[in-house]
């Protein structure tokens, strides 16, 4: 199983970085985990516009969803072959009136639907996307939000993805024994302290080491937040190997 950090910035792009988006493949499949400003540009980094097999949508936060919009004229208006067969999008309930709304003008009410087979997410949810095992579970966010555990059937190995949250127990148990924990760190410790919205490098660690994970990689790190005192709290609280998520890092699980 391999992951492509699309984008990592958190909140709006950075001058390095896109938001939020995450590739993950196996075996020729290609799952993305959010689309956020910018990501669709760096997609085409790394694959092909139509190559994607997969969407999940951790929450419908501009920064981890808008790109959509744009995915969705690439997908509706193609103009080789015609237009493409719906891919499966994972995403909160409303998640396609969301997109539709940002999106302003489709030329239908199911024009969306017509490129992408919308899914809803639910707590502890589980499904399959190829050779993938996805879990699901509802994280601590304004708004409905969702961590996802995603395991390679073939192999066992295990990615667990964060998507934004504040502290969160649930999170913990999901990410138990995974061998990479990609994990947000929007706040610094010390300085911001708004209940159910993001953790801080501190707070990622000890999470981590609760889980007893194998790594610990932090995103989601807002332009405005100091990144190294994030990686130095989380080094703090978690004993294994942390480091900074960053445009273009690849993981080979």
């Amino acid at each position: 199983m391999k992951l492509t950090v699309v984008g990592c910035s958190g909140s709006f792009p950075s001058a390095e970085s896109a938001c939020s988006s995450y590739l993950v493949e196996a075996d020729g499949y290609r799952l993305l985990l959010d689309m956020g400003n910018g990501a669709l540009g760096e997609l085409q980094r790394h694959i092909g516009l139509y190559d994607l097999d997969a969407v999940v949508l951790s929450h419908l936060h501009a920064d981890h969803c808008i790109d959509m919009c744009g995915y969705f004229v690439a997908r509706y208006y193609r103009h080789e072959g015609g237009r493409c067969a719906p891919i499966p999008v994972y995403g909160p309930q409303g998640t396609e009136q969301r997109l539709d709304s940002a999106y302003g003008d489709t030329p239908s009410a199911s024009a969306m639907s017509e490129v992408f087979d919308f899914r809803t997410l639910v707590p502890k949810g589980t499904f399959e996307l190829g050779p993938f095992a996805v879990t699901t579970e509802k994280v601590a966010h304004p708004v409905e939000a969702y961590a996802f555990r995603v395991v390679h059937k073939e192999t066992g190995r295990t990615l667990v993805y964060s998507g934004d949250t504040g502290p969160c127990s649930l999170l913990c148990d999901l990410a138990a024994d995974a061998d990479l924990f990609l994990c947000e760190a929007s706040f610094t410790h010390g300085k911001e302290a708004i209940p159910d919205l993001h953790l801080n490098g501190r707070e990622a660690g000890e999470c981590a080491q609760a889980a007893g994970v194998g790594q610990l990689v932090l995103t989601h790190v807002p332009p405005w937040t100091d990144a190294k005192v994030n990686l130095r709290d989380a080094k703090d609280a978690f004993g294994g190997p942390v480091e900074l998520a960053r445009a273009g890092a690849v993981y080979e699980l």
